[in-house]
């Protein structure tokens, strides 16, 4: 996923429009009727569903497939057990998971996605993987409530309703669950070789109004060195730098040690943390050791502008002097002089440039990983139209080679991918899915989005994201404190069954 650009000046715009729905006669009668009931008869059972789906941690895992790991294998059987309850056929196709309701052999394709991101239990109230409906109320906080599982409760239990009130389908509805969307495509890609898609594809993994624009996935990696200790200096010295959990969450915690440190620097760095906002540090001296712990707020790597990155102020306290050369420091000096705290890649080089739609470039770095043989370190980056991959490649690159010249150092290992960003126009959906989005949120005109993230659109004909998180509201897929509200997750709920209704309905 994910979420959208420019967000708050999106929702002020639509938040001007507020006023009874201008497209509330455009939908189908039974539409309103059929969402009322959904959500009347299969609120419980939702919930319910959603903590059984939630309770399996779904994340990808080196050596294991869909089919061998334990905690997927458990989720299929959920899956099958819920589908074989609500009435809907069910395939295992290893990766893919098809759910369906209807036999016409021309199809209204939903998309989404079972598969997880990591979770890091230390920072969340109990695990993760236990649907917490308690601790903050109204909330369903848990891994995957947000992004998916919560989009494929919803596809399920709509399809239910229509299917309990004998709705005839002109088109068959197919939920498509995805098992490895975080983490390799490659698989889907594959069996789509062999499968024929639907031609009209909804992907429940975004955000409302319609996604029709969303930026390629792209990252930079590189190995800062070790280095040969300078024994001839005097003073303190960065011995550790770190932090970041995986590659597509900004990062909530970092890290850094430094030896030779007295009281003094501690109240230096102690001075320049309280002007940090949104940061909270730790600081141990133990002798002349002084161990330091950053807090900052996790966030999906497509909306960076909703973290605070706890790697890029760390290195930000750190730039109160110059250290001596060491692997740590230059890692901290790199963070520094070619990201700063900026979001857009202002400092790295000429690579920075926004589309007047999609929204600018964003890079963030989300994973610096000290080791013995050097400190890895993995840039995000979200890339609109506008620059070619090649283009890209040679303003990054030579920014790397600038840095490595003033520095007196080599890089290792360093690689880079530029994903492909893409635009859908003229989908045929897309004007039914914003008259079901203006008429059950009172929204006047909503417009189309451009968002951050890279969904499974990209794979699929005329695909277009609706939901399952509202504009200008934060998402939370990917951060340590992934919730949907009760209230979204109903309304979501009215909505997927409305546009099945509108898309795959007798007359659709």
């Amino acid at each position: 996923m994910k979420s959208s650009l420019f967000r708050p000046m999106q929702l002020a715009a639509l938040l001007a429009g507020l006023a009874l729905p201008s497209l509330a006669n455009a939908l189908t009668p039974i539409a309103d009727t059929y969402a009322d009931y959904a959500v009347k008869t299969y609120d419980k059972a939702m919930v319910d569903s959603l903590a059984r789906l939630v309770s399996f941690n779904t994340q990808a895992k080196d050596g294991l497939t869909p089919s061998t790991n334990p905690e997927f294998l458990g989720f299929k059987d959920a899956l099958q057990a819920l589908s074989e309850q609500l009435g809907l056929d069910y395939q295992d196709h290893g990766y893919v998971i098809l759910i369906g309701l209807g036999q016409s052999s021309d199809k209204l394709g939903v998309i989404t996605h079972g598969d997880v991101q990591p979770a890091d239990p230390k920072l969340w109230a109990q695990s993760p993987y236990l649907l917490d409906t308690h601790s903050e109320p109204g909330k369903l906080i848990g891994r995957g409530t947000e992004d998916d599982k919560g989009a494929i409760v919803t596809a399920m239990y709509a399809m239910k309703a229509i299917k309990d009130k004998g709705l005839e389908l002109n088109k068959r509805i197919e939920l498509m669950v995805y098992l490895a969307e975080e983490s390799d495509w490659d698989p889907l890609k594959h069996f789509l070789t062999g499968f024929t898609p639907a031609n009209i594809n909804i992907t429940i993994d975004a955000e409302y109004p319609v996604v029709t624009a969303e930026k390629g996935w792209s990252k930079i990696n590189f190995r800062v060195p070790p280095q040969q200790p300078d024994t001839q200096r005097q003073g303190a010295s960065l011995t550790e730098f770190g932090g970041g959990y995986f590659g597509s969450q900004i990062p909530q915690q970092a890290r850094a040690t430094i030896q030779g440190a007295d009281a003094a620097l501690v109240a230096r760095l102690k001075a320049l943390a309280a002007k940090q906002a949104g940061m909270h540090y730790g600081f141990e001296l133990t002798g002349d050791s002084l161990s330091i712990a950053a807090d900052g707020k996790a966030a999906h790597s497509s909306t960076p502008e909703d973290g605070v990155n706890a790697v890029t102020h760390l290195a930000e306290l750190l730039a109160l002097q110059i250290w001596p050369k060491t692997q740590a420091s230059l890692t901290q000096n790199f963070i520094h002089q070619l990201v700063g705290l900026g979001l857009y890649a202002e400092k790295f080089g000429e690579l920075a440039y926004s589309d007047s739609f999609m929204g600018p470039l964003t890079l963030a770095p989300t994973v610096v990983k000290q080791t013995p043989a050097g400190t890895e370190v993995t840039l995000n980056l979200r890339r609109p139209r506008g620059k070619a991959p090649a283009l890209l490649d040679s303003q990054a690159l030579q920014a790397l080679a600038h840095w490595q010249a003033e520095q007196g150092v080599r890089l290792e290992a360093v690689e880079t991918y530029w994903g492909e960003p893409m635009v859908m126009e003229d989908a045929p959906q897309q004007q039914a899915l914003l008259e079901v989005f203006a008429h059950f949120t009172g929204i006047k005109d909503p417009q189309p989005v451009a968002i951050g993230g890279s969904t499974n659109s990209k794979l699929f004909p005329n695909a277009l994201s609706f939901g399952p998180a509202m504009p200008g509201v934060e998402y939370t897929g990917h951060t340590e404190h992934e919730f949907i509200t009760h209230e979204q997750f109903m309304l979501n709920l009215k909505m997927y069954t409305a546009a099945f209704i509108e898309l795959a309905g007798k007359g659709a």
